[in-house]
């Protein structure tokens, strides 16, 4: 899978004319490239450039005399640096990528002005989601991913059944306001993908991701993403407060409802992926993770038969949950469950 949009770097002296006959005319000549002033005023000491290409696809890129702030590894000195999800023209392929928070400020944040311009251009309607627009898009502008992800918010709910995509997305920017998951935007986004493929169940399970980070935040907890255990896998969560004696591990796992499933209920949905959790990583482990198993991708019927007959998944402790995104998370649990969730989630 592609990652997310990354900086390269690119060491040396640049000028109007090298950046013309080393990167404009590449990819004028392979893709119809239109070279512009940025719309936006590049960082203090730097000069910009912006490429729109006939395919739809964008570039950009800064250059000055003096880097004064290199990311880490990198010398000072006169450099420039690419972002863009086109073809990357032969100059800049041996250079090194950076993500955006390893690259100076002034450099991310003008990038970021100029690729949340683009993006709002093409899907006005997430201006009203400044959250949501910003922490996405690594994924929304990369090369392999920005029509997937745009359109999982925009013609998908992101993953919510019978919902509209104003109140879904607004229930994202719920969860990312507060910007506890903004110092691992890049995993976290990345994780709801780059392939040029559409990938619902993949994608929706990564929003349990985000509502169950949304479901400890609530409850007091502070959260770190993606925790290595010694089996060599990564659990979803490491979850911590002041007023409690430890960390707690939290793994989450997202059954699709039955229709697009071949299990014949949706009881036996709930168990047959929370089983595939308990078998795999978790029985890896040997105890001490509490399983989140989000029934947000259910609709009514599915989750009111879940709620009704409250079955076991087949690991304890666990939280078995459904998101709307009016706010509203109901759940039951199974076992002892060490997280306290009584200010996040309606017990039923």
């Amino acid at each position: 899978m592609a990652r997310p949009l990354r900086f390269r770097r690119a060491p040396g002296e640049w000028d109007p004319g090298r950046v013309r006959s080393q990167l404009e005319r590449p990819l004028d000549e392979n893709l119809g490239a239109a070279g512009s002033a940025p719309w936006f005023s590049p960082p203090p000491s730097y000069e910009g450039r912006r490429f729109e290409m006939d395919d739809g696809s964008l570039a950009l890129f800064c250059w000055t005399d003096h880097d004064d702030d290199p990311p880490p590894g990198a010398s000072a000195g006169p450099v420039g640096y690419w972002i863009g999800n086109t073809e990357t023209p032969r100059r800049l392929w041996k250079t090194d990528k950076y993500g955006f928070d390893e690259v100076p400020y002034g450099v991310r944040r003008w990038a970021e002005r100029e690729l949340l311009a683009g993006l709002h251009e093409d899907e006005p309607w997430l201006r009203e989601f400044p959250h949501v627009s910003w922490f996405f898009l690594p994924v929304f502008c990369s090369k392999d991913g920005a029509e997937t992800t745009r359109a999982f918010f925009r013609d998908h709910a992101a993953g919510f059944p019978d919902a509209d995509r104003e109140s879904a997305t607004a229930f994202v920017e719920e969860i990312l306001r507060p910007g506890t998951l903004d110092p691992y935007r890049e995993t976290m986004a990345g994780k709801l993908g780059t392939s040029a493929g559409m990938d619902l169940v993949r994608m929706s399970a990564t929003m349990g991701e985000f509502i169950a980070a949304k479901l400890l935040t609530d409850a007091g907890y502070e959260v770190t993403p993606e925790i290595e255990v010694t089996t060599g896998h990564s659990l979803d969560y490491r979850a911590e407060r002041e007023r409690d004696d430890e960390a707690h591990l939290v793994e989450v796992t997202r059954p699709q409802p039955v229709s697009g499933r071949a299990a014949g209920s949706p009881v036996a949905a709930v168990r047959d992926t929370a089983k595939t959790k308990t078998d795999g990583q978790l029985e890896a482990h040997g105890g001490g993770v509490t399983l989140f198993v989000d029934c947000s991708s259910f609709p009514d019927a599915d989750w009111n038969a879940v709620r009704g007959e409250r079955p076991d998944v087949r690991h304890r402790p666990a939280v078995v949950f459904r998101a709307r995104p009016s706010g509203r998370v109901e759940a039951y649990s199974k076992g002892s469950v060490p997280v306290d969730l009584d200010d996040a989630v309606e017990w039923v």
